[in-house]
């Protein structure tokens, strides 16, 4: 396959009279357009970028959009999350996750890490959301949530043997499938006892994988860690020996500095989620201090319920004005810096070799309308896309090299029937 746009984004510049080769999912080659041949897919008027990855969501929990709106991190737990997370059976996580899947795709994000923890005692749950991004068609990285607090639901918990043993299983089951990876991901240092979180870190070492725990997402986490444990969330995980460059940390809201400096200094990474920080109430990250500190960022939205919308340009914006407004400068984060969080930032944390078009990365692209009017005037194009861009912009979307979305519908979903199901399931829901 051959598509020829107008412009392709490569080499960090939208660059003209360009053609993009496609082999078995990969990108095979980016070469001058010269004369069409036969077979080419000419794209006119239109820009390739690569596909967003989404670091971190909870897919599932777009079922849950609207219901704890207004309400803090606890009271949503307590009244939204867990009561309603306890209605869903196996169908009905499917169901979510196809639903989350089917937006994301719709607003370019090519990659999920769906941080996913309803585990029922085995790992049939996560084989129906595998099964559920295979059918919609996005990249799926399966964070497979490893979780022991005694205050979470019967059906979130485990042992940290078993949990141990069945992310081990499902990385092995998994590990050659070209569209889906599993990583460990004991869930915080709140949410995961200490053998819990040493059991991931293992499984990762093992397997040469990442692994992910939230970190500090809101104050008081930092407070129960210390009051628990004796130290703050980050020094904890040092002291447990996890701290390292396999070790993605999710928010990671509240850390002081040297806090940063610690994570800087062991190679850690974050998933970064400024909307759902905003939408919660918890606070603000400090990114320039950790990206000065060397820590690697990606950006996600978390979940469904807890940021209403599942975008990662919209998580770039978002990750620029918040640190602009915080710093009182407008200069404080441009636009060059936020993309590649979202983008080829996001794929380095996971082990993709995703996020910019070159030869040899994985064939995620997005298609852009140039006319539309969100991205015009043109003189800034990448700048627009980050600041200005309307999710109406996004016409066409492949995720290793298939075309999922064209002209602005999904081609392997029918939506109008995936809607209905989603409201059906939901139609009696309040709190």
């Amino acid at each position: 396959m051959r598509l020829v746009p107008d412009l392709i984004f490569t080499e960090g510049e939208f660059r003209p009279a360009l053609a993009l080769t496609v082999s078995d999912g990969v990108i095979a080659g980016v070469e001058p357009a010269g004369a069409p041949r036969p077979g080419d897919l000419s794209l006119p008027r239109r820009a390739l970028l690569p596909g967003t990855i989404n670091s971190h969501c909870h897919t599932f929990q777009s079922l849950l959009r609207g219901l704890g709106d207004d309400l803090d991190f606890v009271a949503w737990r307590d009244r939204v999350l867990y009561p309603f997370s306890e209605r869903l059976d196996r169908e009905a996580l499917a169901l979510g996750a196809a639903f989350a899947f089917a937006e994301m795709l719709l607003h370019g994000v090519t990659t999920c890490v769906d941080f996913f923890y309803l585990q029922d005692d085995g790992n049939e749950n996560a084989e129906a959301v595998i099964g559920a991004a295979r059918s919609v068609g996005i990249r799926l990285v399966l964070a497979r949530a490893m979780y022991d607090w005694p205050g979470a639901p019967r059906r979130y918990r485990e042992t940290p043997a078993a949990a141990r043993r069945r992310v081990h299983e499902l990385i092995v089951r998994h590990r050659d499938d070209p569209v889906v990876r599993v990583q460990p991901a004991p869930h915080s240092p709140h949410g995961a006892s200490a053998e819990m979180i040493r059991a991931g870190w293992e499984v990762a070492e093992e397997t040469g994988t990442p692994f992910h725990i939230h970190v500090a997402e809101a104050r008081y986490e930092g407070e129960h860690t210390l009051r628990e444990h004796g130290a703050t969330p980050v020094r904890y995980l040092e002291r447990l020996g996890v701290l390292g460059p396999r070790l993605i940390g999710v928010h990671c809201v509240w850390l002081d500095d040297a806090e940063i400096a610690l994570m800087g200094a062991r190679g850690a990474a974050l998933a970064y989620c400024p909307s759902s920080n905003m939408f919660l109430g918890d606070g603000i990250t400090r990114i320039p201090e950790m990206l000065r500190a060397g820590v690697r960022i990606g950006l996600g939205t978390d979940g469904g319920c807890t940021n209403n919308r599942l975008s990662i340009f919209e998580e770039m914006r978002m990750t620029s004005l918040l640190q602009r407004v915080r710093l009182l400068d407008g200069a404080a984060l441009p636009a060059e810096t936020v993309f590649r969080m979202g983008t080829e930032g996001g794929a380095q944390l996971l082990g993709l070799d995703a996020g910019a078009i070159v030869a040899g990365r994985l064939a995620d692209l997005v298609a852009l309308d140039l006319e539309h009017v969100s991205l015009n005037p043109p003189t800034a194009l990448l700048k627009s896309v980050v600041h200005a861009m309307s999710p109406q912009a996004i016409t066409d979307v492949w995720v290793h090299g298939r075309r999922v979305v064209e002209a602005g519908r999904l081609t392997t979903t029918d939506l109008a029937e995936l809607l209905g199901r989603v409201r059906a399931l939901t139609r009696e829901w309040r709190i």
